[in-house]
C-alpha cells in the first residue's frame, strides 16, 4: 500500500487503475470532441434555436431518470469490467453511425435525437458502474485520490476535446469531429481488456448488503435490489443533504453544456474556435479544482461541500454578467473550479461514508440526481435562454444554486446544534442506533466521520477540497 498522502498521483502506482485512466483520458476527450460539434451542429441547422438544443440535451439524459437505478444494480450484481466493456463498445457504435450520416449528407435532426436518446441508454448503465468501479480498482484508501485524478483527467479531456474539435470543425467539418469519437472508445476498451482483475485492491465485485435477500443460489450479489439502496441512503442523513444540494444544482445549475454555446454564439458572435475557447476556459478551471480534490485523505465535512457550493452559485451568476469576451473567459474559468470542487467533495462524502455493498446504487443514485436532473433543468433554461437570452439562463443557475446552499447550511447549522444540544444533556441522535446497526464495519470510520464535522473541520478545510461523462 501507498504510504505517501501528499503524492498527486499516488494511485497511479495501482497498475489496473493506470490503464483505465489512460483509455479514459483518450476516450472523454473524444466525447468532449463530439459534445462541441454535436452542439454545432445542431444551431447551424436550427438556426440557432435553444429549444433544439435543449431537447438534444434532454433526449441524452433522459434515460438517467428511468433506467439509471437499474444501471446501478447491474453494477452491483454482474462483472463491472465486463459491462464497462459492452458499454463503451455501445457508445462508439451509435457515434459512428452519426459520424457517416453527418459525411454522407443525409443527416437530420430526427437522426441526432434519435442516437442521442442511444446514448443517454448508455450512460444509465456506464456511469453508475464507472465510478463503483474506481473503488474496487484502488480500495477505500486511494479512492478520494483515485476520483480526484479521475476528475482531473476528465477535465484535461474537456480542455484537449473541445480544443480539437474547434480545430476539426473550422478544418475538415464536424462529421471528421464526430468520428474521432467513435474511435476514442476503442482506447477505453484496451485498458479495460488489459487489465489484471485479480489485482485490484477493493475487493468487492458487487453483492447485497446487509438485510437484502439471499436467493437460492445463496449469491447475494444476485439479489441486490434497488429498494434497499435507497432504504439505506434514506436512513442517513449524511448522505441525504448533499445529495438534495446535488439535485437543485444540478438540475437548475449544471447546463453548461447549453448555456456556453449559446452564450459564444448569440452574445458575443464567436466562430467555432473560439466557442471552443469558452469551453476549454471552464474546463481548465475544472481542472484546477480536481488536482486540488487529488490531495484529499478523508472523507470531507459538510460544511466544506456546503462552502463550494455557495462559491459554485455567487460565480456562475458573476459569469452571466460578464461585459466582454475576455471576462466570460476569467469568469468562467473560476465557476469551473468552483464546480468540481463542489461535486468531488460531495461525491466523496457520499462514497466514503457508504457501505461498499451498496456504493453501485446509492452512486447510481447520485448520478440520477446530478445527471438526470439534466432533461428538465436543460429544457427550462432553454427556453428561458430563447426568451430573455443566453445570460438569463447563467443567472437562473448562479441565483437558485446559492439560495440552495444558503439553505443546506441553516439545515446543517440547526443540526450540528441539536447534536451538541443532544451530547450536553447525555442524549444521542434519535437514530444513529439503528443506522449504525445497517453499516458494515467497512464504514463505521466513515460514519463517525459525518457525526464530528466540528472536530475534523479545522484540518479539512485548511487543506485543498475538491462532475462525469
Amino acid at each position: 500500500m501507498v504510504k505517501d498522502r501528499t503524492n498527486t498521483f499516488r494511485s497511479l502506482s495501482v497498475r489496473n487503475f493506470r490503464l483505465f485512466a489512460a483509455g479514459q483520458v483518450v476516450s472523454v476527450a473524444g466525447t468532449w470532441t463530439m459534445v462541441v460539434a454535436q452542439d454545432w451542429l445542431v444551431l447551424g441547422m436550427t438556426g440557432d434555436s435553444g429549444t433544439a438544443l435543449g431537447v438534444v440535451t434532454a433526449l441524452q439524459f433522459a434515460p438517467m431518470l428511468l433506467l439509471t437505478l437499474y444501471g446501478g444494480r447491474l453494477a452491483d450484481r454482474y462483472d463491472k469490467r465486463m459491462l464497462l466493456t459492452a458499454a463503451n463498445l455501445a457508445a462508439g457504435a451509435l457515434a459512428l453511425v452519426l459520424a457517416v450520416l453527418v459525411l454522407s449528407g443525409t443527416v437530420r435532426l430526427w437522426h441526432i435525437w434519435l442516437l442521442a436518446l442511444g446514448i443517454g441508454v448508455v450512460n444509465a448503465v456506464e456511469v453508475p458502474t464507472r465510478m463503483s468501479f474506481v473503488g474496487e480498482l484502488v480500495g477505500n484508501d486511494l479512492l478520494p485520490n483515485a476520483s480526484g485524478l479521475s476528475a482531473a483527467y476528465f477535465s484535461v479531456a474537456r480542455v484537449a476535446g473541445p480544443a480539437l474539435a474547434g480545430l476539426l470543425i473550422t478544418g475538415f467539418g464536424t462529421g471528421w469531429a464526430i468520428a474521432v469519437n467513435a474511435a476514442s472508445y476503442l482506447a477505453t476498451v484496451a485498458g479495460l481488456r488489459m487489465m489484471r482483475p485479480e489485482e485490484n485492491l477493493g475487493g468487492v465485485r458487487g453483492g447485497g448488503g446487509e438485510g437484502e435477500e439471499e436467493g437460492g443460489d445463496g449469491d447475494p450479489r444476485r439479489n441486490a435490489r434497488i429498494i434497499d439502496g435507497l432504504r439505506y441512503t434514506a436512513s442517513r442523513a449524511d448522505l441525504t443533504l448533499p445529495m438534495a444540494l446535488v439535485a437543485v444544482i444540478g438540475l437548475f445549475g449544471m447546463n453548461f453544456q447549453l448555456t456556453l454555446p449559446l452564450l459564444a454564439k448569440t452574445v458575443f458572435h464567436a466562430d467555432a474556435t473560439s466557442f471552443g475557447l469558452l469551453t476549454t476556459a471552464f474546463a481548465a478551471g475544472s481542472l484546477l479544482g480536481a488536482i486540488a480534490g487529488t490531495r484529499r485523505s478523508g472523507r470531507p465535512a459538510a460544511r466544506t461541500v456546503i462552502g463550494a457550493a455557495l462559491a459554485f452559485g455567487v460565480l456562475e451568476t458573476a459569469a452571466g454578467w460578464a461585459p466582454g469576451f475576455l471576462g466570460a473567459v476569467v469568469l468562467l474559468t473560476l465557476t469551473g473550479f468552483a464546480s468540481i470542487y463542489f461535486v468531488q467533495a460531495a461525491n466523496h462524502r457520499i462514497q466514503l461514508g457508504s457501505d461498499p455493498r451498496y456504493r453501485g446504487r446509492i452512486l447510481a443514485l447520485y448520478t440520477l440526481i446530478l445527471q438526470g436532473s439534466t432533461p428538465l433543468g436543460a429544457l427550462l433554461v432553454g427556453l428561458l435562454a430563447e426568451q430573455l437570452g443566453a445570460r438569463a439562463g447563467l443567472w437562473l443557475g448562479g441565483l437558485v444554486s446559492l439560495t440552495a446552499a444558503l439553505a443546506a447550511l441553516g439545515v446543517e447549522y440547526r443540526g450540528s446544534r441539536g447534536t451538541a444540544a443532544g451530547t450536553d444533556t447525555g442524549g444521542g441522535t434519535r437514530d444513529s442506533a439503528p443506522t449504525r446497526a445497517r453499516v458494515s464495519d467497512s464504514t463505521s470510520a466513515a460514519d463517525s466521520d459525518s457525526d464530528s464535522d466540528s472536530d475534523e473541520r479545522p484540518v479539512r478545510d485548511a487543506a485543498p477540497e475538491g462532475r462525469g461523462r
